[in-house]
């Protein structure tokens, strides 16, 4: 795997030098685990935490490492290393902080581009469609939406429900897919581009992880069926990652 195939560019590289970062190794934040963070480069995965210099000077939680950064990194051996400082973001996907008024809580940085999921038998929702779409652009972050199920709906229904959306909604990527049949893959592939990073924003049980499984070629999320008493999908405990496929297989 190189630094491209992480979404390493121009860009980065730009912001690299301006900051007086070239002496540094640098890698991307692949997990988060309370304040512990699992950075990711050419080399491998580390285990890393911060120095005592950047805890000190962060005036909030924004100001520490978060999923999708790239960071700079000292001492590094085969398993650990230290993250001595913070690129800026070039986008920041962030939601209001459950119990604490005012502060934001940073979901994921530096991502191109947001597959919203909503499965059309069940879970469709204009109005959540609409909410995610004020989220990509206030983030900076373009949104492809996804339609999924459309194997447990008739056709002129789904026909309906597109029809809606492109009334509401103008100049937006649409896909609509089936988990089970895999209609609709060669579209969805289509928007997926190498170096680019994506994630996934949709309701639980709309099949983000099977869409994750599928265009990977493998299983890297684990899968759980919809509970019949409340049609709703199970919660799986999973560490902290990001939502992400790129081409040529390379996940995180």
């Amino acid at each position: 795997m190189t630094m491209d195939d992480l979404g390493y560019n121009d860009t980065l590289e730009k912001l690299r030098i301006e900051n007086n970062l070239e002496v540094f190794e640098i890698g991307r934040v692949i997990a988060e685990h309370k304040e512990r963070y699992i950075v990711k480069n050419e080399k491998g995965e580390f285990e890393a935490e911060i120095t005592g210099n950047l805890r000190f000077s962060a005036k909030s939680r924004e100001d520490f490492p978060a999923v999708g950064d790239w960071v700079a990194l000292i001492n590094i051996d085969s398993e650990s290393a230290i993250i001595h400082s913070i690129f800026p973001r070039l986008s920041i996907l962030s939601r209001q902080a459950v119990g604490k008024f005012g502060e934001r809580q940073i979901i994921a940085t530096n991502i191109d581009c947001a597959l919203l999921v909503q499965a059309v038998d069940r879970d469709f929702n204009m109005n959540r469609l609409e909410r995610y779409l004020t989220i990509c652009y206030s983030s900076k972050v373009s949104p492809i939406i996804v339609l999924t199920k459309t194997d447990l709906i008739e056709s002129q229904k789904l026909k309906e429900i597109i029809e809606n959306i492109n009334l509401r909604i103008k100049n937006i990527p649409l896909s609509a897919i089936s988990n089970e049949t895999k209609d609709g893959y060669d579209s969805i592939r289509g928007f997926i581009k190498k170096g680019k990073t994506y994630c996934l924003l949709g309701s639980s049980g709309v099949g983000k992880s099977t869409l994750i499984n599928n265009l990977s070629g493998r299983n890297i999320m684990k899968t759980n069926a919809i509970s019949k008493s409340t049609n709703k999908g199970r919660h799986i405990n999973q560490s902290q990652r990001i939502n992400c496929y790129r081409k040529r297989r390379y996940t995180y």
